[in-house]
């Protein structure tokens, strides 16, 4: 499903913005797109629990596609929860509108090493069986997005047991008990790996790490526990599809991050996407990264804030996102700005080089 007149289709756009090559117009999608902001998930979700939607695949594939027929996004993610995994790997989990809960939380070396690496096919089927829905329903032309929580990212939830400024327990165990922690995070990355093979197996054309809480450590811990789990991930995928490594109030990681092997970064919106292309150089495509915020703020500020980032690029290596999450009270018809706002701005793509043995008569007409 092509915009009219485009020469691209939506996924050959975001897999030449992941590749770091030139687009006409810039791939546009929003992190959380499938959620509560839109009337119909919450009519879904007044009836079923959060865990039964993501379990069962005709509800996650509709609610996937809900932002896809509503604001006309170029990628659809599939819809489902970072936690997935901690439950498949062992954790009881309670998921719901207070927020995730893991009742019985990793706080010894003996409870790292009753986690196993699961079978993501036996455990997590759903999910694959959404992502092969996913594929038929939009066919060939729309990128099918999967993802999974980065290693520290899955850890402070398994360890916290819940969100909490600052992980203070999570760094206890950090600190006094590095080689267990070390093990976790080998134990998470490895079943992150089958969990990612499966999704890229049943038709992912790009997946997405979220390392929501990198932006907690310093950049020493952050080299020394979270990066090498994240290169692991990243090392035994790469080539199937792109990887995009989302990171949040990272900018202080930038050095290490550039490090991670991902094909895209993904930022929020404290950092410069202008600067950043600088300092890390073309190796890496960027995602991102409009505050979720200004998703609140009147129609002129919001076309202005997304334009000035649109053009930030100039169309080279870069998939318009927000910096995080949709937050759920955004209007939809703002969130419809910014998807169309985006998708609107137009680049002049370099022409095709002509190879040196090519017919004069062919260089005189590409002259004209």
């Amino acid at each position: 499903m092509a915009l009219t007149n485009e020469k691209y289709t939506k996924k050959e756009l975001f897999l030449r913005a992941c590749r770091g090559e030139a687009v006409p117009r810039l791939p546009v999608w929003m992190m959380r797109q499938a959620g509560r902001y839109l009337p119909e998930y919450r009519a879904i979700r007044a009836e079923r629990p959060f865990l039964e939607v993501c379990k069962t695949p005709d509800l996650a594939v509709e609610v996937s596609l809900q932002p896809w027929r509503r604001l006309g996004v170029d990628a659809v993610i599939v819809f489902s929860d970072i936690l997935i995994p901690a439950e498949a790997m062992g954790l009881k989990l309670e998921l719901g509108d207070a927020g995730p809960n893991l009742p019985e939380p990793v706080r010894t070396a003996p409870d790292v090493d009753r986690l196993r690496v699961f079978d993501p096919q036996t455990e997590t089927g759903f999910l694959m069986e959404a992502i092969r829905r996913l594929v038929r329903e939009v066919g060939p032309d729309v990128p099918v997005l999967g993802f999974a929580a980065a290693p520290w990212t899955l850890a402070c939830y398994m360890i916290e047991g819940k969100t909490k400024e600052g992980f203070a327990t999570v760094k206890s165990f950090l600190y006094h008990q590095p080689a267990a922690f070390e093990k976790l995070l080998t134990r998470i990355a490895e079943a992150t790996v089958g969990y990612l093979k499966a999704q890229i197996a049943a038709g992912a054309a790009a997946v997405q790490l979220f390392d929501t809480w990198c932006g907690e450590l310093n950049r020493e811990d952050y080299e020394r526990y979270a990066l090498p789990a994240v290169r692991s991930i990243i090392s035994a995928i790469a080539g199937a599809v792109p990887v995009i490594y989302y990171t949040k109030a990272s900018s202080h990681l930038i050095p290490a991050i550039a490090r991670s092997g991902a094909d895209v970064l993904s930022v929020d919106w404290r950092i410069n996407l202008g600067e950043l292309r600088k300092y890390i150089g073309p190796q890496m495509a960027l995602q991102g990264n409009l505050d979720p915020a200004v998703l609140f703020g009147p129609a002129e500020k919001i076309r202005t804030a997304t334009l000035e980032i649109a053009h930030t690029l100039g169309g080279r290596g870069h998939i318009l996102n927000l910096g995080h999450g949709i937050l759920q009270q955004t209007p939809v018809e703002n969130a419809q700005l910014f998807i169309e706002t985006g998708q609107r701005v137009a680049f002049a793509e370099p022409p095709a080089p002509v190879p040196i043995n090519a017919p004069a008569a062919v260089k005189t007409a590409e002259v004209q």
